[in-house]
């Protein structure tokens, strides 16, 4: 399946006027809900999830694309997943061949049940115990399993010393943070807090991780956590960046903020932290995007959009930034990945 996008060619900006940051964007996806848009090792590759019923994807699947150097050139992409089950957080691997995912597609073919909202009368995510982490070449064919454990495994990113795997498991009975040799080997668990430990990735010294937690305290919280855990769910609502090294020692936590914090990553000088947020608004929405160091000082909006700007990511090469945006949708509900220069 190649699919390309024309926006890719249009003129106009897409970025606000206070986006000082943001240079030459460009919207690479139209239609659908595009997210988890990340580099390969080469700068120039990316993978991301969609889903789009217009187009028969009625739930996520990875697809693999070329960013080109001229934006008058299409943006062309391709699925690389099966085509089975619902599937999440890929990440290119250091060979360039290959990449990781995680995907439910060895329990069905079809797509598992979403949470029923208006039941749960929370908002709340799915984990699905079915999620394993694998690995596929740029056609589609998988190549190895990494997890084999029973509940979820997912959420996996690469070092980039290209050594290592982070990912979220339930293989204790919580949502914590483990490590794994590229091939799968020696998994070494990282966080042991009750609470929701996910979204890691690593520094571009490979020497630190980040990533969003939740943290109930009370005996309330924890119940209410514990509760909707046994139904495959987390409520996302309340989640803040911690930091550690790569190791798992020197844990610390880098916002302070309430609300949700998530989707962090490092900034190419492995001192700062990019995340997505919705403290500054009651209601829990707008998402904009913030910069702040990895001691927890210098906090700085960076985005501007009223509606929601997630999962950021620097290139390798720290030239090109990259996230998922509602802007320039007119009034829709897509959300779609854009990229661009990266202005100090």
């Amino acid at each position: 399946m190649l699919c390309s996008n024309l926006y890719a060619q249009e003129k106009k900006s897409l970025a606000y006027p206070d986006e000082k940051h943001f240079k030459n964007m460009r919207q690479l996806t139209t239609g659908g809900d595009n997210a988890e848009a990340y580099f390969g090792f080469d700068n120039e590759h990316i993978t991301f999830q969609r889903t789009n019923p217009a187009e028969g994807l009625s739930c996520d699947q990875i697809f693999y694309g070329t960013i080109t150097k001229k934006p008058s050139e299409t943006f062309k992409y391709k699925k690389v997943s099966t085509g089975k089950g619902r599937t999440t957080c890929a990440y290119l691997m250091p060979d360039k061949k290959h990449f990781l995912y995680a995907s439910t597609h060895l329990a069905a073919d079809t797509c598992p049940p979403t949470p029923d909202r208006s039941v749960i009368k929370k908002y709340v995510w799915p984990i699905y115990n079915s999620y394993d982490i694998f690995v596929a070449d740029l056609n589609g064919k998988i190549t190895k399993r990494l997890t084999n454990t029973p509940g979820y495994d997912a959420e996996g990113t690469v070092s980039p010393k290209g050594d290592k795997i982070v990912f979220t498991s339930m293989r204790n009975g919580d949502l914590d943070i483990y490590t794994m040799n590229i091939d799968g080997t020696n998994v070494q668990q990282i966080t042991n807090t009750t609470g929701y430990d996910g979204g890691a990735c690593f520094s571009p010294d490979g020497k630190k991780i980040v990533w969003r937690a939740s943290r109930p305290t009370t005996p309330e919280e924890v119940k209410e956590y514990k509760d909707l855990l046994l139904q495959g769910l987390v409520m996302p609502t309340k989640m803040e960046v911690f930091v550690a090294n790569a190791d798992g020692t020197d844990v610390h936590q880098v916002t302070k903020l309430g609300k949700a914090n998530w989707a962090p990553s490092f900034t190419p000088d492995s001192k700062h932290i990019v995340f997505a947020s919705d403290y500054e608004y009651e209601r829990g929405f707008p998402f904009n995007l913030y910069l702040i160091g990895i001691d927890g000082t210098g906090l700085e909006r960076i985005s501007h959009d009223g509606s929601f700007d997630a999962f950021p990511m620097f290139s390798p090469d720290g030239k090109k930034f990259i996230f998922s945006s509602n802007r320039n949708n007119n009034g829709g509900h897509d959300t779609n990945v854009f990229v661009c220069d990266w202005v100090n």
